[in-house]
């Protein structure tokens, strides 16, 4: 199977070219920006053809929760046209998408964790343009699956993990948020998965019903929980302090409870999935090597 990962620069797409070598079933295309860009559709039509593509990890979105504010219409061309020219191209070679969507499809004001049918009521420009992106993929009819995730973090790119070690090491005290809870995500776990439902026995799943799942580590955290473990397993001794999110005040609106049940992905597709504070602790000796 000839498989592309766009958006292979990223943290997710940058862990799944770690494991490609574990998965000798799979010939991998490893495409991002300015290589391939998913928002021409003639270019990246061209690319499936010619390149005998049989299925996509879409790793390519626009993931600038604030910034997407102020560029809504950029964001709105990456997380929906660019998913919709992903379809339209794999429809010419019969091939299969996995594509990866967020928490923030949610409001926050659920406050038990959100099963993958519960009503979404995204809150920001973000959200929005990711439902939007969903829902191209699951009213196709291409073989396809949409995984929803939350907190990505990873020893690659910049993410908040990262942000938390350079303060930790300039500040001797910080503020970081409390009343936002969902869960990290270790990316290299989320790339581990992706790989197995596409060569794992059961995957048969991906098709043309446009299943949704949600996936992120095991456990619950809020922002504040997470750069305390980020300290503590790091070997900082910045002291992290509680502040509400009206303290911290950002031109997205956040969901304050984001917590994702993954009950289905463990199901159907037999996996294990760690809890949140192992991972990290896996992603920190990795950085700190």
């Amino acid at each position: 199977m000839r498989v592309l990962i766009t958006g292979s620069n990223g943290q997710l797409g940058s862990e799944i070219k770690e494991l490609a070598t574990n998965y000798s079933k799979l010939d991998f295309i490893f495409k991002d920006l300015p290589e391939l860009d998913i928002c021409n559709f003639n270019l990246l039509e061209s690319f499936i053809i010619d390149n005998n593509i049989n299925a996509v990890i879409n790793c390519a979105a626009y993931t600038a929760v604030d910034k997407a504010e102020e560029e809504s219409i950029i964001a709105t061309k990456v997380n929906y046209e660019g998913v919709l020219n992903l379809v339209n191209a794999l429809k010419k070679v019969n091939g299969k998408l996995i594509h990866i969507s967020t928490d923030y499809v949610f409001d926050g004001d659920h406050f038990f964790p959100y099963k993958e049918l519960d009503p979404v009521s995204p809150i920001g420009v973000y959200g929005k343009t990711k439902r939007a992106g969903e829902l191209v993929v699951m009213n196709s009819d291409i073989d396809s699956i949409v995984i929803r995730t939350s907190w990505l973090y990873s020893s690659h790119g910049n993410n908040f993990v990262k942000t938390m070690l350079r303060l930790g090491s300039e500040k001797e005290n910080l503020g970081v948020i409390f009343d936002q809870v969902g869960t990290p995500t270790y990316a290299r776990d989320l790339a581990k998965t992706c790989l197995e439902i596409l060569t794992g026995a059961n995957s048969l799943k991906i098709s043309k019903d446009g299943n949704l799942y949600h996936y992120s580590n095991e456990g619950v955290a809020s922002w504040y929980d997470f750069a305390i473990s980020i300290m503590e397993l790091g070997g900082e001794n910045c002291k992290v302090k509680p502040i509400q999110t009206k303290d911290y005040p950002t031109l997205a609106k956040r969901p304050q409870y984001s917590v994702l049940n993954k009950f289905k992905i463990k199901t159907d597709f037999k996996i294990e999935i760690p809890y949140w504070r192992d991972s990290l602790k896996d992603c920190l000796e990795k950085i700190k090597s």
